[in-house]
């Protein structure tokens, strides 16, 4: 009895050990907890890794998941984030970290003694934990409930991009929106706005219209670039945004919550309306815009 127990362990260890040294897909596994969304979290690491020479997003399978290389020195190490939501406002990022070139040493040595790696492992993570906190003191969402989105007819330029580079397509085609209806003599009807015509929630990417509401013309000029059109009044909930405008997203990713939480189904088509020109203010959270989510309509 005592030799099939012994055997009984020793094949448990042997198994272990060939799972740990050969099967094991990761390193290293860093976790923490976060005050966030899984999208902010998501869209806060791709701007961390943009801020780096040394990183690059190189997967997204959908906001819960994220693949980055980091380079450290001759080594690349592959990090792969999984973003778990917890609650309403608690998410958990789980890091699992590998270096392929070197990975049978990292296995064996972590576990006895302090490492480089593991050093480099920790250092990273921390570094990007504290990114993610003080982003989430740059920006406020106040989310207000259900609503109507106003109609207004609008000159537009439509765009394509990721949610990141919105803002700056905003800030290209300012420009040459507001001095072709000064040209035409059509007067505007209220603050700057953004139609999100198609959001890929997975690829973070989106088609948008960038809009100048106006007094429609009794003639619509014709032009290869800029394009009219009206926006219909629809049902919507909606949040108070105050913050830097290229993170304006962070408050599409509270009104799906709110939604969720209401048992309301929202069509992915955000529109945001900006209060502020950021020129005139450096104080970032006194910058307002208000963001409206679609609702389907109730059948």
């Amino acid at each position: 009895m005592k030799k099939k127990i012994a055997l009984l362990f020793g094949f448990i260890i042997l198994a272990g050990s060939i799972w740990y040294l050969f099967i094991k897909p990761f390193d290293y596994l860093v976790t923490f907890k976060v005050k966030a969304l899984p999208g902010t979290i998501n869209q806060t690491i791709k701007t961390w890794a943009v801020s780096s020479d040394n990183i690059t997003t190189v997967q997204q399978k959908d906001i819960h998941t994220i693949s980055q290389r980091i380079k450290f020195g001759d080594s690349i190490h592959h990090y792969d984030f999984e973003i778990v939501q917890l609650n309403d406002t608690v998410s958990k990022i789980k890091v699992f970290i590998k270096d392929k070139e070197n990975s049978f040493q990292n296995k064996l040595t972590i576990p006895f003694a302090d490492t480089p790696f593991e050093e480099n492992c920790i250092k990273t993570v921390k570094d990007l934990s504290r990114t993610i906190i003080d982003h989430l003191g740059d920006f406020k969402v106040t989310v207000v409930g259900e609503e109507n989105i106003a109609p207004k007819f609008c000159a537009y330029v439509p765009l394509k991009g990721t949610q990141l580079q919105k803002a700056s397509g905003m800030m290209k085609n300012y420009s040459l929106l507001s001095g072709y209806l000064a040209g035409k003599n059509i007067e505007l009807d209220g603050n700057p706005l953004v139609e999100i015509t198609k959001w890929d929630v997975a690829t973070d990417s989106i088609y948008y219209n960038f809009c100048f509401p106006v007094i429609k013309p009794d003639t619509i000029p014709q032009n290869s670039i800029i394009q009219f059109k009206e926006i219909k009044s629809s049902k919507a909930v909606k949040a108070i945004y105050n913050g830097n405008y290229i993170s304006s997203d962070r408050a599409w990713y509270a009104l799906q919550q709110y939604a969720k939480n209401e048992g309301l189904e929202t069509v992915e088509k955000p529109l945001e309306i900006f209060y502020n020109n950021p020129g005139l203010s450096s104080n970032e959270l006194e910058w307002k815009a208000e963001i409206f989510m679609p609702l389907k309509p109730k059948s």
